[in-house]
């Protein structure tokens, strides 16, 4: 009986293998796509970029009002202007006043 107790002592002995279930496969989510990486001056041009058609788009605004106020003012001038009468008296300039001698 002896040798049946080592037996069964070694038996509990030793670490009982437990089987796992196989763990269902999960699909593996993809990582989000990365953005690409953009340097500080690329970003910089952009921005500068949008500014200067911004300006652009204003200059090209106000050169359009101030050629639309050209047109205005050469068809006013082009226009005949009534002649005034003549005016019965002509303006006189002031008569210069001699100035006294000075004292010796």
């Amino acid at each position: 009986m002896a040798t049946a107790k080592k037996k069964t002592a070694a038996k509990a002995a030793a670490p009982k293998k437990v089987a796992t279930p196989a763990k269902a496969a999960k699909p593996t989510a993809k990582p989000a796509p990365k953005k690409t990486p953009v340097s500080k001056t690329a970003k910089a041009i952009a921005k500068l970029s949008a500014n200067i058609a911004k300006l652009t788009e204003r200059k090209n605004k106000i050169a359009a009002e101030i050629n639309a106020l050209r047109d205005q003012r050469t068809a006013l001038k082009a226009a005949p202007v009534p002649v005034a009468a003549p005016a019965a008296k002509k303006a006189v300039a002031p008569k210069k006043v001699a100035k006294p001698a000075a004292k010796k």
